[in-house]
């Protein structure tokens, strides 16, 4: 049975789906303004790892991430850049879609952009001003957040507790406001802003009302999980419940996950846009392996922050390497391969403690952690018999298999080591000894038998390199 920290109980629940065998999950993707961080990929690899274990464990997911291409932030970003809010989104989807595809990020089922969503937005909006939880004051539509009992559940704080930081804004907004905890359901135009025709005038969605929206118009009014980082639970998360549930008469999510922030420098930090403290993905898989980024993102609980830095980055980058070369001196081991071999019956054995092992840490709570330390164990296994002369063939591919779909749970994936590798990199070890004699002739053969069948060899500074050249 999986158990799921649900942060509205502040508590481990066992995990029982609206519908047996599947999983509606919604999580709060990018605003589409700048490059992504680290901070923001740290999300989202999170509950990619969520999703593949989920469905390793039988579960289909129908999965959610939205794109919100109507903010505050892209408006300014438009102004600066001197173009339109809309090609701004567009450029940053497109760059957000090429980030993640490096980080091998499972594409979701559904990727809802705000702005295709405007008129079920107003819909929304119009039924909570019907039910009363909402009023138009000037263009605007404010929420009535007093009258939802438990708001600030999620958070764990009383509406007093949001009230005394709430008094201390001022501006127009608070002006228009029955109570100052109540929040924006739509906003009216201002000069130089994208606008929509609405029952309020020309204006556009608040924040908040954009995923209630898009979450049950996609996946129904009560879904299984919802997630995002922790500094969504208030006020994001807390007004999605409030004004969802307000409107439904229904539990909007039955789990909330929340996962930790990444952080930097010695005093640990947030690592925000609006800190300056950022590193993009985008800048980094200039400079790394985006299989590094992707491990060293994958090995910590979700829930547990991740310090960023250059060692961290190194340990991800060993740790890799590690299970690479157990990989490949497993796959690449010269041996017999039996159908059947009595005395493997142990190994056998041995495979399915570690899987048990490995579905016991992680049903707790996607425990990837000390899922990453059960892959140890196993590499362990396969150390210790990579050398064998003789092994069925029911154990070795069981083996491969569960290396390879563990490995892929955690978002990495090896290639099996090339036969045709060994060969060539023999012949360029023996071409550059022949070289070092002056035995030029026995070099250019080398050379001319490795560009018979398509290997282009290279000199450089670092070194011979090779790659095969297609016919």
């Amino acid at each position: 049975m999986i158990k799921i920290y649900n942060t509205l109980t502040r508590r481990k629940e066992d995990f029982t789906p609206l519908e047996a065998g599947k999983v509606r999950m919604y999580v709060c993707g990018p605003t589409v303004y700048n490059y992504i961080h680290i901070g923001n990929a740290r999300s989202i690899v999170a509950f990619d790892v969520i999703r593949r274990y989920l469905e390793y464990r039988g579960f289909e997911v129908d999965y959610v991430m939205n794109f919100t291409d109507v903010d505050d932030k892209i408006i300014r970003a438009s102004h600066k850049l001197k173009i339109s809010a809309k090609e701004v989104a567009n450029r940053f989807i497109a760059a957000f879609n090429e980030d993640v595809k490096a980080l091998n990020v499972k594409k979701p089922d559904f990727t809802p952009r705000v702005s295709q969503n405007i008129s079920e937005i107003i819909v929304f909006i119009e039924d909570l001003i019907i039910k009363d939880w909402a009023y138009q004051a000037g263009g605007d539509v404010y929420f009535r957040a007093r009258k939802f009992p438990h708001y600030g559940a999620l958070a764990n704080k009383t509406i007093d507790d949001l009230e005394t930081g709430a008094s201390k804004r001022v501006g127009a907004e608070k002006d228009l406001k029955e109570d100052a905890t109540d929040f924006a359901l739509w906003k009216g135009s201002k000069e130089g802003e994208p606008f929509w025709e609405s029952p309020w005038g020309y204006g556009r969605p608040g924040w908040h009302i954009e995923c209630s929206v898009m979450a049950t118009k996609i996946l129904g009014e009560t879904i299984d999980i919802h997630g995002g980082g922790q500094d969504l639970e208030f006020p994001h998360h807390t007004n999605e419940i409030a004004q969802s549930e307000a409107k439904t008469g229904k539990h909007f999510a039955n789990y909330w996950m929340h996962n930790g922030f990444v952080t930097v420098g010695e005093e640990d930090a947030k690592m925000s846009k609006s800190l300056g403290n950022f590193v993009t993905v985008h800048e980094l898989l200039q400079e790394v392996d985006p299989k590094v980024l992707r491990f060293l993102m994958s090995v910590t609980h979700y829930r547990k922050p991740i310090r960023f830095s250059a060692v961290s980055l190194k340990e991800a980058e060993v740790n890799l390497a590690k299970l690479k070369n157990a990989y490949d001196n497993f796959t690449f081991c010269k041996r017999k391969m039996q159908d059947s071999l009595t005395e493997d019956q142990q190994k056998l054995i041995e495979l399915k403690s570690l899987e048990k092992n490995f579905v016991s840490v992680m049903d707790d709570d996607f425990n990837n952690a000390n899922g990453v330390t059960v892959l140890y164990d196993f590499v362990k296994w396969m150390n210790t018999y990579a050398e064998e002369s003789v092994l069925s063939k029911v154990v070795y591919e069981r083996a491969i298999n569960i290396f390879t779909t563990w490995l892929l749970i955690l978002g990495i994936e090896f290639q099996a080591q090339d036969p045709l590798a060994e060969e060539v990199e023999g012949l360029i070890v023996e071409r550059n000894q022949a070289r070092k004699a002056q035995n030029f002739q026995r070099a250019d053969e080398i050379r001319e038998l490795l560009t018979k069948r398509g290997i282009l060899l290279e000199d450089t500074s670092a070194g011979t390199r090779w790659k095969k050249v297609e016919s």
